[in-house]
C-alpha cells in the first residue's frame, strides 16, 4: 500500500488520508476519490493529496475486517456490517461468552494491521451486548495476513461464541442453628430465586433442617429432582470434613473441591450427586452483590459447569470486593456495556403518486410482489430492530398488501400535506428505547438491506456520526439514518422536502457512507420508470440515477 503525497494524475481510486475543505469543496478523511472528485480538486487548484492507494497485495479495510469477523463468529454471535475498517460482534442471546484466547492472541500477533479486542472469556452477556470488535488499522491489511488470520480462526471450533443460558431447575436447602431468625432464611430464598430467575431458571423447591450432618444428609436424599442443588449452611464451611461436605458424602455425593480464589466467595464447595452438581454456598451468597457463586452459577446455567481446575483458574480478575465500579446484579444498578444500536426502520408509504396518474405505484405488481414490499422487505432483512410503515393515500390497500409482514402500521391522515407529515407521524410511533431511525422511502425498491446495515454500522453519535447518508460516486442518496437527538427538529418540518434541509445545518455530525449501490439514487416516480423497473428492457433510454431519490427522508 502506498501512503503519502499523490499527484492528482494518480489519485483516482485513492483513499483520502486527511479531510480537505476548500471553499465550497469539502471532502472527509477516508473518502475514495472518484474521477469527478479529482476533477473538482484540480479546479480548486489542488496539485497533490495525502492519500493511501492499495496495491494488488492489499485487502481494503472493510473487506479485511468482514472476512476475519465472519470466521471468528460462532454460535449465537451476530456480526455487524463493516465501517472504517471496523466490524463489531454482538451477542444474540443471554449467556456466557466463550473464547479461544490462544487463537485470538495468535491472530493479533500476525500483523500490526489486524486487531481483535474482546470481553473476557466467560463474561456474562446480554442480547445485543458487544462481545468483540475487529479493527483493521487503516486503510488496508496485507492479503497474506488476512488469509493467515482466516486459517487460524477456522482451525477448530469458532474462537468466539456465546453459550446460552438454559432453563435451569434449582433446589435449595438451608440449615439453621438455634436462635437463627426465619427472616434471614426467607431473605436467602428471595435472593436465590432472583439470582436463578435472572438466568432464565426456576427455583423448584426449598427445604430447611438443623445444622447437623445426619439431618442434612436426609434432606439431601429427599431433595426434589433438579438440575442443580444449592445448600446454604447456617455456619460457614471451614473444612472438607465440616457439616455440609460430610452430609453430601453421607447422602451418596462426592466432594470435588473446596474453596475458590475469588473474593467474596472463597468458601464455595463444589460437589456432585447422581451426576448433578451440588454447591455448598459461601455466606456472601445471601447477598445480591456479585460474588464467586455468581460466576459458577452462570457457567452451570450455560451448560459449561466448571470443575476443580476451572475454579482454580478464576483468581485472575477474581478480586470482586470493594470495587465501586463493578455492577451489582439484582440490585437495580444496570452496567453500561457497549451494545448494538437500536435503530428503527421507518418506511414512508403514504404518498399520492401524483406523477403516476391514477395508478398507486406502491401497489404496482412487480413480478408478483407489490412495489412497496421491496422496500419493506429490505428493512426487515436488515439489522434494524423493528420496522414501522407509514400509510396515507389508499392506506388500507397498502396495509393489506403488507399484512403478512411483521411491521407496525401508522396511518397519516394528513398525507396530502407532504412528506414531512408522514415523517412526523412515523417519528411519533418510534419506541422510546430506539436510539435512531433510518428513514426509507417506499418507492425506492432497489435499496438493499446491506445498505441499511452499513448505515447502522457507521452510526456512532459519540464519534460525531449522528446522521449517516449513503453515497455512490460522490452523490448522496437514501435511506438516511438520524440519531434521536434530531427527532424534534424533524417533526417540526413542513412541506414535501422531508428532512433533507437539516443535513446542511448539521454538517459537523454528518457521516457519508460510501456504498457500491446505485439503488440509493433510484426511485420510481413516473409510469416510464415503473415500466422500466418491471421490465428493464422496455426502457429505450435508462433514467439518470442522479435525478432520482431527491426527496431525502
Amino acid at each position: 500500500m502506498h501512503f503519502g503525497p499523490l499527484p492528482l494524475s494518480d489519485a483516482e481510486g485513492a483513499i483520502l488520508a486527511h479531510s480537505l475543505r476548500l471553499g465550497s469543496l469539502s471532502f472527509r478523511k477516508g473518502r475514495r476519490l472518484s474521477a469527478d472528485d479529482v476533477a473538482a480538486l484540480a479546479d480548486a487548484g489542488v496539485a497533490t493529496v495525502i492519500a493511501a492507494k492499495l496495491g494488488n497485495a492489499d485487502v481494503g479495510e472493510d473487506d479485511a475486517a468482514t472476512r476475519i469477523a465472519a470466521v471468528l463468529a460462532g454460535w449465537s454471535v451476530q456480526v455487524a456490517a463493516a465501517f472504517t475498517g471496523r466490524v463489531n460482534l454482538f451477542a444474540a442471546v443471554r449467556g456466557v461468552l466463550r473464547l479461544d484466547p490462544a487463537r485470538i492472541d495468535a491472530i493479533n500477533a500476525i500483523d500490526e494491521s489486524v486487531t481483535i479486542a474482546t470481553l473476557p472469556d466467560f463474561a456474562a452477556v446480554e442480547p445485543g451486548q458487544m462481545l468483540a470488535t475487529v479493527k483493521i488499522i487503516p486503510f488496508a491489511a496485507p492479503a497474506a495476513a488476512v488469509e493467515r488470520a482466516e486459517r487460524l480462526a477456522a482451525d477448530g471450533p469458532p474462537p468466539l461464541a456465546v453459550a446460552a443460558f438454559r432453563p435451569l431447575t434449582v433446589a435449595l436447602i438451608q440449615t439453621r442453628l438455634p436462635g437463627m431468625k426465619d427472616s434471614v432464611l426467607d431473605k436467602t430464598v428471595a435472593v436465590t430465586r432472583e439470582r436463578v430467575e435472572a438466568l432464565g431458571g426456576t427455583l423448584v423447591g426449598e427445604a430447611r433442617c438443623d445444622h447437623d450432618e445426619a439431618a442434612l444428609a436426609e434432606r439431601i436424599a429427599a431433595a426434589p429432582s433438579a438440575d442443580l442443588l444449592l445448600i446454604a449452611g447456617a455456619s460457614a464451611i471451614t473444612d472438607r470434613r465440616d457439616v455440609l461436605p460430610a452430609a453430601i458424602e453421607r447422602a451418596g455425593g462426592t466432594v470435588e473441591h473446596f474453596g475458590m480464589p475469588v473474593d467474596p466467595g472463597n468458601l464455595l464447595l463444589l460437589a456432585h450427586r447422581n451426576d448433578k452438581p451440588v454447591l455448598g454456598l459461601p455466606g456472601c451468597a445471601r447477598s445480591p452483590k456479585l460474588n464467586g457463586f455468581d460466576w459458577v452459577l452462570q457457567r452451570i446455567a450455560a451448560g459449561i459447569p466448571p470443575g476443580r481446575a476451572e475454579v482454580m483458574r478464576m483468581g485472575v480478575g477474581g478480586l470482586l470486593a470493594e470495587i465501586p465500579t463493578r455492577p451489582l446484579p439484582r440490585a437495580g444498578i444496570a452496567p453500561e456495556t457497549p451494545r448494538a444500536p437500536r435503530v428503527t426502520a421507518l418506511v414512508l408509504a403514504a404518498g399520492r403518486s401524483s406523477r403516476m396518474g391514477p395508478t398507486n405505484k406502491l401497489l404496482a405488481d412487480v413480478h408478483g410482489t407489490p412495489l412497496v414490499a421491496r422496500a419493506v422487505d429490505a428493512a426487515l432483512a436488515s439489522q434494524a430492530t423493528n420496522v414501522i410503515v407509514v400509510t396515507g393515500h389508499q392506506g388500507e390497500s397498502v396495509a393489506a398488501a403488507l399484512a403478512d409482514r411483521p411491521v407496525t402500521f401508522v396511518h397519516n391522515p394528513a398525507f396530502a400535506d407532504g412528506l414531512s407529515s408522514s415523517l412526523r407521524a412515523g417519528l411519533a410511533a418510534v419506541p422510546s428505547e430506539s436510539d435512531a431511525v433510518v428513514v426509507c422511502l417506499g418507492d425506492m425498491p432497489r435499496v438493499a438491506s446491506a445498505v441499511i446495515d452499513r448505515l447502522i454500522a457507521a452510526y456512532n453519535p459519540l464519534e460525531g456520526r449522528a446522521i449517516c447518508v449513503p453515497t455512490t460516486h460522490g452523490k448522496q442518496g437514501n435511506p438516511v439514518l438520524w440519531d434521536r437527538a434530531f427527532f424534534t427538529e424533524m417533526a417540526a418540518l413542513s412541506g414535501d422536502a422531508g428532512a433533507k434541509r437539516l443535513i446542511g445545518q448539521h454538517a459537523d455530525r454528518l457521516c457519508e457512507v460510501a456504498v457500491d449501490d446505485a439503488g440509493i439514487l433510484y426511485d420510481v416516480d413516473t409510469p416510464e420508470l415503473l415500466a422500466g423497473y418491471v421490465n428493464p428492457e422496455a426502457l429505450v433510454t435508462p433514467p439518470d440515477p442522479a435525478s432520482a431519490g431527491s426527496s431525502r427522508g
